[in-house]
């Protein structure tokens, strides 16, 4: 047991280094693309950019997810400890980010400061206090997984109502984070334009760029952050009943 829980602290080290330097690779492409496009300061709305700059963007942003997911599967056989990988290197990953865009560009202002999060599928939207949060929580999340897997001797597991709070939960924090640029959406969108797809996706790029924050939904959001704290309770206790 000694032997695998040193294996297991050595994996945390090295995909805890690679987290954090996949963190500055993509905090330098955003200071690249800011300081093209933004040299007086990012804000909203957000400029037009070239629509290649735009798809090589979303590209990245999925292929980041592919890095994620790759080096969590190449660290063990055993789902649970990938799924607890997973979710650690991507915590990480996103915590850095803020944090050396902090140090190079004194950005973000402050924790409530908005932010474009994600643009798949659509544009997610909040202030940076909202990712950190919910990476916090998975790094919870993927420390608890880890010290169960290696009790348990990698017979960890969760159950079904575990799995279903715990989506429904993400699937809430998701809702919280598109919710402000969907109702822009669709306050916005010409109704005339839905069963002509051309237009509509051009009159859908335009309004991306004119879009402001106008209010984040944080019942919504505390919903979410509810239903994952309640998961991760229900975990505890399961576990520290048998391995505890």
């Amino acid at each position: 047991m000694r032997k695998g829980a040193l294996q297991l602290n050595r994996q945390f080290f090295w995909i805890s280094l690679f987290a954090v330097s996949m963190a500055f690779f993509e905090s330098a492409i955003v200071i690249y693309i800011r300081e093209l496009y933004y040299p007086e300061g990012f804000g909203f709305p957000l400029r037009h950019i070239d629509p290649h700059i735009a798809v090589t963007e979303l590209i990245r942003e999925f292929f980041s997810l592919v890095m994620i997911i790759s080096v969590a599967a190449m660290t063990t056989r055993n789902f649970m400890q990938r799924f607890a990988h997973f979710l650690y290197v991507f915590a990480i990953w996103d915590i850095f980010y803020y944090i050396f865009l902090k140090l190079v560009l004194g950005w973000p202002a402050s924790l409530l400061t908005w932010d474009v999060l994600f643009l798949i599928p659509v544009t997610w939207s909040g202030p940076v206090l909202t990712p950190i949060l919910i990476s916090l929580i998975m790094i919870g999340f993927a420390l608890l997984i880890r010290f169960f897997n290696h009790q348990s001797g990698y017979t960890f597991y969760l159950e079904p109502r575990e799995w279903v709070i715990l989506l429904a939960g993400a699937v809430v924090v998701f809702i919280a984070f598109i919710w402000d640029f969907t109702r822009y959406i669709f306050v916005h969108i010409d109704r005339q334009m839905v069963g002509k797809p051309e237009v509509l996706s051009e009159s859908l790029q335009k309004l991306s760029y004119q879009y402001e924050p106008v209010a984040f939904n944080w019942w919504v959001f505390g919903l979410g952050i509810l239903l994952l704290l309640s998961t991760l309770v229900m975990i505890y206790r399961r576990n520290a009943k048998m391995y505890g």
